[in-house]
């Protein structure tokens, strides 16, 4: 229920998909992949619930610099439902559902599928984008929120990796190693709500964290900075990482996105799609929303990445 085609034909499409193991990919020598993106968010209740608003950004821009959504399809649960396909104030797609009675349950589940190819120009951000919702000369990627706000211990941070440094991008690099190498991957320490400080005094996290934390140290040494949500192959969940904006040498109109994955400390490459992009994790989560019923919902979420076509150089 949704992309650009008529559900037989993205069916039909998708069904027809062969699925290569990542396994044996020589990533290093590839030019361009194809990817099946399958996503299933479930909400269980404890009884009936009503007037349910709920709020997807599960599903990929049109073209983000060599990354073009081929088409997607999107099934509700619910034997009735009103949607409402909308963009956020950073271009990020937003699908709004509206469903007036759940019984007990209701899932949402999305196939995707996507191109990417390494030799297109990387992301261009242009001047009006980088000062949306800011005052002049200033742009939203600076400036810290409640889960980016720094203390004392990044300030220190921040002052020693600049340093004498006046290569940004280095910087950016240096920052993201640092950021490696200060937290161990952990789950249950943090939750969705959890600022970088805190994440960074326990020293444990996961990726929202690991991003959270960079963008903080970023944002303090003058680099604008912003949260990307996506999927990496091989994980069973979303992933997320930093996209540093930097001049464009050849355009002072323009920035260039680049981007930077503190988790795994490396530059993410192929095997990296994004969703969307906002100041934090708040701005990009993958489902929200409101609904009436004296008791809360538990969400189970699958996620599912895989490879349909490869092309070498």
């Amino acid at each position: 229920m949704g992309g650009r085609l008529p559900h037989d034909t993205i069916e039909t499409q998708i069904g027809s998909l062969d699925i290569i193991d990542h396994r044996g990919v020589e990533w290093a020598n590839v030019r361009k992949t194809a990817y099946l993106i399958h996503q299933r968010l479930h909400y269980a209740y404890p009884g009936a619930i009503h007037d349910l608003r709920q709020r997807l950004m599960i599903v990929p821009p049109e073209r983000y610099g060599g990354q073009r959504l081929v088409t997607y399809k999107l099934e509700v649960s619910a034997p009735a439902y009103e949607i409402e396909r909308t963009r956020d104030d950073f271009g990020n797609r937003i699908l709004n559902l509206f469903v007036e009675h759940v019984e007990r349950e209701i899932g949402f589940t999305a196939w995707m599928v996507v191109e990417r190819d390494a030799t297109a120009d990387p992301v261009m951000v242009s001047a009006a984008e980088r000062a949306v919702r800011e005052p002049p000369r200033r742009t939203v990627f600076l400036t810290a929120t409640a889960l980016t706000m720094p203390d004392d211990t990044f300030r220190s941070v921040a002052a020693t990796l600049q340093g004498e440094e006046n290569d940004d991008r280095a910087l950016a690099a240096r920052i993201n190693l640092w950021v490696h190498g200060a937290m161990a991957y952990a789950y249950g320490v943090t939750d969705v709500g959890t600022p970088a400080a805190d994440a960074l005094t326990a020293g444990r996290g996961v990726c929202q964290d690991y991003a959270h934390i960079m963008l903080v140290l970023c944002r303090l040494c003058g680099l604008p900075a912003r949260y990307v949500s996506g999927h990496l192959l091989g994980e069973g969940g979303t992933h997320a990482w930093v996209e540093v904006l930097l001049p464009d040498p050849i355009n002072a109109e323009r920035l260039i996105a680049h981007p930077f994955d503190p988790t795994n400390g490396c530059i993410p490459g192929l095997k990296y799609i994004t969703v969307a992009v906002g100041r934090d994790y708040g701005d990009v989560a993958p489902t929200s929303g409101t609904f009436r019923a004296p008791y809360v919902g538990h969400l189970s979420a699958h996620k599912r990445a895989d490879i349909t076509a490869l092309e070498y150089f």
